[in-house]
């Protein structure tokens, strides 16, 4: 038996519906939307003293059903198939006497204006609208038309919808225009195997007197059923949230059915301020053997350490989820901007969410674990945040690594999942800690982190490469004396920092751009100046390019770690200019013939790589690289002269003879330097 249209004009036939009511006899057609999962809104929009006009009624239930669970007993509802009003007006004709069933065409009413509180609509607008054709739109009008001249000011037009974006941008902007409040309601799924996967909507327009002038539209949506209304500036942002929630809904769909093939991200968002709250990543293990205990854990990544390469790339997830030893791992990371209550208050705001994420054959009832690192979700203490015009939005933070230790990050917002810059913090000596509370007079939050910064240590393993690569200066002797040393790129400032304090004659003068980062170097992160050390506020192109014409060949050893403000270049470390020829050939003039320049570079984009690789090798006779694992850093250590030319080993050898020239008394050491590991790892280009 075919009951679907040969056309989507059918749709909007009388003849059509006729014909589908007759063949389908008195089983109930419901489009989409059980009544269970309407009732809310229902029950908020729709008073029991009000008039309801229901507008393309077919034999649904729903009409039914509001009238026998007490929602509203005064409702009229119209088709234009003759076949399915005969039909109602039997099956409920004695059982409901006040509801009534009449014969009439929506595009032309017969009632007269301001007669009903309330229309409602089921699907009507969705098979009407189903082209954006000149004709169909005219129908259209006509239809919002009739529905504003018979619903009285302070009325509802609540109309259920699969909301496709042509369909809902019509109806918002029909209706904003018209000065009525426009808000969208998403209808929370039953749980039940529904027929569309898609989510259903409930357009709720309230109709008010039109203001002459340009009255401000007021639209807004709940993405669920106790959530405060989110308000939206335009129609195009409320059709835009409204198709982040349909593809919400068909990666639910998507993965319950089969394994990610790709780890899938995705961020849900706070219900008050609409901000990101926890940014999940799905990934699948397919190789982990089936167990009635393994299929799905949910890992909260501690506050601060998301970044770290097992929680923030693709392959440390996949090795997390593997030595989890669960078929699917979602791990969820916290923002910094959000408050938690703690693992337990996590628990219980994701356990609903995160099912809707399950794999493919979750046993009924299933306990789902919340793993962590030690049972906690981190600390994470917001210090500092503020704007530069040059760098954006940034925040420097305290947050809590392995064990007892704490780090201070300094974070461009804009690219939120890097880590600009790091230092370790030190813990108090007990001394200092009695001294501490008795000034305070108060006991000391376990969570509350020390504050001296501990300049003695390289939280980042490039600049502990770079430190390295100073090994390459000189002759036999692996330690330099005198040095002269510049450093473009400020951050935080350990990196010139450690220069200065474990090479005890070497000069450092640092190029920084922006005038902020020097402000939070000094104030966050213990950066000071004096007679070794000068920081010069410029953009690196200029000053190098100065110092080419004033005086060249006057520096030991030139570093770059300079980030590129442009996220659309495969190339976030350096800027692209810091790498074309011309420029390069003024940095090694302004090198010593024994010197060394070292250069920080990420660059994802291979083809653009091996471009700045190629460059490097026009100007640099002498080429090592430095991988550094776990990520996408790798550190390139460029010499003007061949004639020192040293194999890894070698090289190790001179670091193993620096780090040890290094370990001076009085200095503390950290053991995982490692100097001569780093450079026995080196290739030559």
């Amino acid at each position: 038996m075919e009951l679907l249209p040969r056309s989507p004009a059918e749709f909007g036939s009388a003849r059509y519906w006729d014909r589908f009511f007759r063949q389908r006899g008195q089983r109930p057609f419901e489009w989409y939307g059980a009544f269970p999962e309407l009732c809310p809104v229902l029950h908020k929009y729709v008073r029991p003293r009000d008039k309801v006009l229901v507008v393309g009624c077919g034999n649904s239930e729903l009409s039914e059903q509001m009238y026998d669970v007490g929602i509203c007993e005064d409702i009229v509802n119209i088709d234009i198939s003759n076949a399915v009003i005969h039909q109602m007006q039997e099956r409920s004709g004695s059982t409901r006497p006040k509801m009534s069933y009449l014969l009439m065409d929506m595009l032309q009413m017969d009632f007269p204006d301001a007669h009903f509180q309330v229309v409602l609509d089921k699907g009507t607008l969705d098979a009407l609208l189903t082209d954006e054709e000149e004709a169909t739109i005219a129908k259209v009008d006509q239809m919002f038309a009739e529905i504003s001249r018979v619903l009285q000011v302070g009325g509802r037009y609540l109309c259920v919808s699969l909301a496709q974006a042509h369909v809902l941008k019509k109806a918002v902007e029909y209706f904003s225009q018209e000065g009525w409040v426009v808000r969208v309601h998403q209808v929370a799924s039953s749980g039940d195997k529904q027929q569309f996967v898609l989510p259903v909507f409930v357009y709720v327009m309230t109709k008010f007197r039109k203001i002459p002038g340009s009255a401000p539209q007021i639209l807004e949506i709940c993405p669920e059923e106790q959530a405060k209304p989110m308000r939206m500036d335009s129609a195009e942002q409320l059709v835009a949230a409204v198709k982040d929630r349909q593809h919400y809904a068909l990666l639910c769909s998507q993965i319950s059915k089969t394994p990610c093939k790709e780890q899938v991200s995705l961020d849900l968002c706070d219900k008050e301020s609409g901000k990101p709250r926890y940014t999940l990543h799905v990934v699948d293990s397919p190789l982990v053997k089936p167990s009635r205990d393994n299929h799905f854990a949910i890992f909260i990544i501690p506050q601060g350490r998301e970044t770290e390469w097992l929680f923030g790339t693709e392959e440390g997830r996949r090795q997390l989820a593997a030595s989890a030893g669960f078929r699917r791992l979602l791990t969820v990371a916290l923002h910094r901007e959000q408050h938690y209550e703690g693992m337990v208050g996590i628990q219980a705001e994701l356990s609903g969410k995160v099912m809707e994420l399950a794999p493919p054959g979750l046993p009924a009832r299933q306990q789902v674990p919340f793993l962590s690192v030690g049972g906690d979700i981190g600390v994470r203490t917001v210090r500092h945040c503020d704007t530069s015009p040059l760098s954006g939005e940034y925040v420097v933070e305290d947050v809590k690594g392995d064990g007892s230790c704490y780090f201070r990050r300094l974070v461009f917002l804009r690219n939120r999942n890097v880590v600009q810059s790091e230092a370790r913090l030190l813990a108090p000596t007990p001394l200092q800690g009695q001294k501490k509370r008795r000034k305070d007079k108060k006991k000391p939050s376990p969570t509350e982190p020390p504050g001296a910064i501990d300049k003695s240590y390289l939280c980042c393993e490039h600049h502990k490469a770079m430190v390295a690569g100073l090994c390459l200066l000189g002759g036999p002797d692996a330690l330099p004396g005198e040095l002269a040393v510049l450093v473009v790129g400020l951050g935080g400032g350990s990196l010139p920092l450690f220069v200065h304090d474990y090479f005890s004659q070497a000069r450092v003068a640092v190029v920084e751009i922006d005038p902020s980062m020097l402000e939070v170097a000094t104030h966050w992160f213990g950066f000071s100046q004096g007679d070794r050390m000068q920081v010069h506020i410029s953009d690196g192109l200029d000053y190098v390019a100065k110092l080419a014409s004033e005086a060249p060949a006057q520096y030991d050893a030139i570093m770059f770690d300079v980030d590129s403000k442009d996220l659309t270049v495969g190339m976030s470390c350096p800027p692209p200019a810091f790498v074309e020829k011309p420029f390069l050939q003024k940095v090694k003039s302004i090198l010593k013939p024994e010197g060394v320049f070292v250069l920080n570079l990420v660059c994802r984009d291979a083809q653009l790589k091996e471009s700045v690789l190629a460059t490097l090798r026009d100007v640099f006779p002498l080429l090592y690289a430095r991988r550094i694992e776990g990520e996408v850093n790798e550190i390139l250590f460029c010499q003007p002269s061949s004639e020192g030319r040293r194999d890894p080993t070698e090289l190790g050898a001179r670091a193993r003879v620096l780090e040890g020239a290094l370990r001076q008394p009085g200095q503390p050491w950290d053991s995982s330097y490692a100097l001569a590991d780093m450079l026995q790892a080196v290739h030559i280009l």
